[in-house]
């Protein structure tokens, strides 16, 4: 019969045995992912994404953008969908459009053929605190999700559902089909609800991580449990938050939340877990940026391609 003293030895030595395999296992399977999944295998591999079509050369999210980042090479169209009183699939950031035509008018209480003209000057988000200006903009109109499917049929197209809406997921997912776009079309929502209900739908269209899911990720990524998990999402796409210490926001952003931001960058931003993620076929691509600097650094992180403004 064993003395306390070395019950409790023994204890810690299985428990130091097993930690001790766990940490290996995981370590090993964070090398070779494929032995336990299939790597996913996109149709498309994008290093320049054109964010809202590129807003900072023209007005956001309209054909006019789009068809200028097509003639100039993007690889990928960035673009988010909203529904309209008459059930047609819109292309704009926002519900609530003030901000981009003076209307004070959601788009959801409005139809299509009602929109109103875009302003033409705007700010550009991640570029400057001054609107740009566009003021020989030939195209000022919102465009539906057809148009933009109907224009550009081989060019690589990510979506972004802004809104908790059942018609609208059903939509998008219906018109990705009926132009036969799964292979080269990105979709998701910030939204996990949203993200869950399209995947359910449209299990064979890429889908991008909502911001839950990142927080799973990472949380899963330094449990070590991240190399046994199967994972849904084809794309990982998030902010690199450097950004927020940069020019853009040098003298905005409040101190704390400058704080905030380099402990999730020195979390999310890591080699080791973009390299994993692309060893199970799933791209990562970082946003927004619009400086050299930053395109260095998302490249050297690994990244497969990056939004952009430009």
């Amino acid at each position: 019969m064993l003395e306390p003293n070395q019950t409790l030895w023994l204890a810690m030595g299985i428990v130091a045995a097993i930690v001790g395999g766990y940490a290996l296992t995981s370590l090993f399977l964070l090398r070779f992912p494929t032995l336990l999944h299939r790597k996913k295998q996109l149709k498309f591999c994008c290093k320049h994404i054109s964010h809202r079509g590129g807003m900072a050369e023209g007005l956001e999210n309209t054909i006019g953008t789009f068809q200028h980042a097509v003639d100039l090479g993007t690889d990928m169209l960035e673009l988010d969908v909203q529904l309209s009183q008459d059930g047609i699939v819109v292309v704009s950031h926002d519900n609530e459009i003030k901000r981009t035509t003076g209307a004070d008018i959601k788009i959801s209480d409005t139809k299509f053929a009602d929109l109103p003209p875009l302003h033409t000057h705007q700010e550009v988000t991640f570029l400057n605190a001054l609107p740009v200006c566009f003021p020989d903009a030939t195209d000022r109109s919102f465009c539906r999700l057809r148009d933009v499917f109907e224009k550009f049929p081989a060019v690589v197209i990510n979506i972004d559902i802004k809104n908790d809406d059942d018609e609208l997921i059903a939509k998008v997912g219906e018109m990705i089909h009926e132009y036969k776009r799964e292979a080269i079309t990105v979709c998701g929502s910030r939204l996990d609800t949203v993200a869950h209900k399209f995947h359910q739908q449209h299990p064979d269209i890429p889908l991008f991580f909502s911001a839950k899911r990142v927080v799973q990720l990472v949380l899963l990524f330094y449990s070590g449990l991240l190399p046994f998990i199967p994972l849904k999402e084809s794309c990982l796409e998030v902010v690199m938050p450097s950004i927020v210490w940069g020019e853009r926001w040098a003298d905005t952003v409040p101190t704390k939340y400058k704080v905030l931001a380099r402990v999730v960058d020195f979390l999310l931003m890591s080699k080791v877990l973009i390299r994993h993620l692309d060893r199970r076929g799933i791209h990562t691509y970082l946003w927004v940026i619009n400086n050299d600097a930053d395109f260095e650094r998302a490249f050297s992180l690994g990244a497969k391609g990056v939004m952009t403004d430009y």
